[in-house]
């Protein structure tokens, strides 16, 4: 089988869409999967050159709809070449784009159409037209919805979510809401490196600051959807007062934005939280592996989370999850007694570092093993990509 995965960006600063393909390619190929990737960066990016797959880098987009006057020419060429094409997101020009070439071909009467698929990474959640902030770009998206992107849902092959509340959520947001089929094809991410291969130490080598100290671990994009205002306030009033405190390390792109430099200000302004907060800016490869190893626990008291690929890292490393409940996984975390749920909120937050703070030793063991097991048993990367592909050639 022969794929094509459409992406605005794959910048790893953009997050989990772009890591999730290329935790899924290899696991894929061994399955007998060929897959390649356009998207629409610059091809002299320093990131494009670095993977071990093909991506057709098209040129960088242009506004909030991220244009490209050279993605549907690349497609109107290439699209035939495909079995399966899965595009990832919505909203933005790229979905329009794949749409428009496969009218073309459809009304030319062209014998190569592929079969297409929509993969939402969580934007068609509720959470985005409820949000404080957001009731302009609500009303955009209602105009938007009506006119342009529930026409692409419609016409796709299927909708591909990353677990059922995803799924389910994504049924509640817009009508008229009628995509042929909806599937749940999980998420998986790559094995870490193991502990006897990996010096993980590694962080503390560029972070010597750390050495020797206990630590919570936040790492995520710094934005206002992941909670990490509220975090710093629940985790001032969780151990301000606490000699024993831990650190809080805080990793992740984001920190000039406007909200970042708020958060800056914050900490700065406060004795406990300067002394105690520790930020690194993105991790990749080892130093992330290593932050993650090294951590006491994982937090992410997000107020919208589709999957969260770095709550199945955590849990990968044998690391419990400190996750709110709009963190669409959180009641698999909980079933499994791998992490502590609690509400999005600066009361449900400080419940859940309560709760981590006074657990013995013994308690914190057996979250830890849980957490791998949750792992092994439900994220591996291999686990999904057999569904998917299970799943795509059942339509194909």
């Amino acid at each position: 089988m022969k794929m094509l995965r459409v992406i605005t960006s794959m910048n790893p600063s953009n997050g989990g869409p772009c890591q999730g393909i290329r935790n899924s390619v290899p696991a894929l190929k061994n399955l007998g999967v060929h897959t390649d990737v356009v998207c629409m960066d610059d091809p002299k990016s320093n990131y494009i050159r670095k993977d071990d797959f093909q991506i057709f880098a098209v040129g960088a987009s242009n506004g909030p709809w991220a244009h490209s006057k050279n993605l549907i020419p690349w497609l109107e060429k290439h699209i035939g070449d495909y079995d399966a094409v899965i595009v990832h997101g919505l909203w933005q020009f790229h979905v329009y784009a794949v749409n428009k070439v496969l009218k073309q071909l459809k009304k030319s009467k062209s014998s190569n159409l592929p079969k297409v698929f929509l993969m939402p990474h969580g934007m068609l959640d509720p959470y985005f037209q409820k949000a404080e902030g957001r009731k302009i770009k609500a009303l955009r998206n209602l105009f938007y919805w009506y006119f342009i992107e529930s026409k692409n849902v419609k016409n796709a092959d299927g909708l591909l979510f990353t677990c059922d509340e995803e799924m389910r959520l994504a049924a509640t947001t817009f009508k008229p809401y009628k995509p042929k089929r909806t599937i749940n094809v999980s998420y998986g991410i790559q094995a870490p490196p193991a502990n006897n291969t990996l010096d993980d130490l590694i962080f503390f080598d560029k972070y010597s600051a750390l050495r020797g100290k206990k630590y919570l671990l936040f790492l995520s994009r710094i934005h206002e959807k992941k909670g990490v205002d509220i975090l710093l306030e629940a985790f001032n009033k969780v151990y301000a007062n606490n000699a024993s405190a831990p650190l809080l390390v805080i990793a992740g792109p984001g920190m000039d934005s406007e909200y970042g430099k708020g958060l800056k200000q914050l900490i700065d302004g406060n004795q406990f939280l300067s002394q105690h907060v520790f930020i690194t800016g993105i991790l990749l490869g080892e130093f992330k592996w290593s932050a993650f190893y090294n951590c006491q626990a994982f937090v992410l008291p997000s107020h919208q989370e589709n999957f969260g690929i770095a709550v199945a890292e955590a849990l990968a490393c044998r690391i419990p999850v400190l996750i709110s409940n709009k963190v669409n996984i959180h009641d698999m975390v909980a079933n499994a007694q791998a992490g502590i749920v609690n509400d999005d909120s600066l009361n449900g937050t400080i419940k859940g570092l309560n709760e981590w703070a006074n657990y013995s030793e013994t308690q914190k063991e057996v979250l830890k093993n849980n957490a791998f097991n949750l792992y092994q048993s439900a994220f591996t990367v291999e686990a999904s990509a057999n569904k998917l592909l299970t799943e795509l050639k059942n339509i194909l």
